[in-house]
């Protein structure tokens, strides 16, 4: 349930400053209050969600700060994976990543979800393959934030064949061995975001909280 409601939330199902509640989750799926509780708990730790004393329980807008805050711990966690893999030079990997990115480009204009999940592959089959499995429970506990505005951006600011392009580069630099060359594109890939996101939060100023 966690899941699903956090999935709805990065694809703006559930919109921002939208009221949920428990009981109404309940009925919808059809389950008791506890999981329901339980998901709500790991929604709020998330900063997906939020409880407002006496009003209700409701969909936390963006915060420019905090996706900021994430983009840059992510940064520092995933140039650091990247330069380790490059080192290491495996093909296994390569031919895992390969396929990941020619997936990537078959994905239909429009089918954001689709084009995020595979991305969320990408990113985690390297921490996985440099055996950093906690690293990228950290890293996605942390990325919901970044993937709010990277869904708004799939079909604007950053489309999908520009961020397909960023992998391949990255892919290439990890074949060649180049753990520094892996770093920096793996940095650029990261940082565009910063780029897209002031422009997302004038378009999209409903979804953004007033910082």
């Amino acid at each position: 349930l966690h899941r699903i409601l956090r999935a709805a939330i990065i694809r703006g199902d559930l919109v921002p400053g939208q009221a949920i509640s428990e009981i109404e989750i309940g009925r919808k799926f059809s389950i008791s209050r506890q999981p329901v509780r339980e998901a709500f708990i790991k929604l709020g730790e998330e900063r997906l969600i939020e409880v407002l004393p006496q009003r209700g329980t409701y969909i936390r807008k963006i915060s420019v700060r905090e996706v900021l805050d994430a983009r840059h711990l992510r940064e520092v966690i995933e140039v650091s994976i990247v330069r380790e893999v490059a080192e290491k030079k495996t093909p296994a990997l390569v031919r895992t990543l390969r396929s990941l990115v020619a997936e990537q480009r078959k994905v239909k204009h429009g089918d954001n979800q689709s084009y995020l999940l595979l991305d969320e592959e990408f990113h985690r089959a390297l921490a996985l393959h440099a055996g950093r499995e906690y690293m990228w429970r950290v890293t996605e506990s942390i990325k919901a934030q970044m993937n709010r505005v990277r869904f708004l951006t799939f079909d604007s600011a950053t489309p999908m064949p520009q961020l397909t392009d960023e992998h391949t580069g990255i892919v290439d630099a990890i074949e060649a061995g180049d753990g520094n060359l892996a770093a920096q594109r793996m940095e650029q890939h990261l940082r565009a975001l910063i780029q897209s996101l002031p422009l997302m939060a004038e378009r999209y100023p409903e979804h953004f909280v007033a910082e």
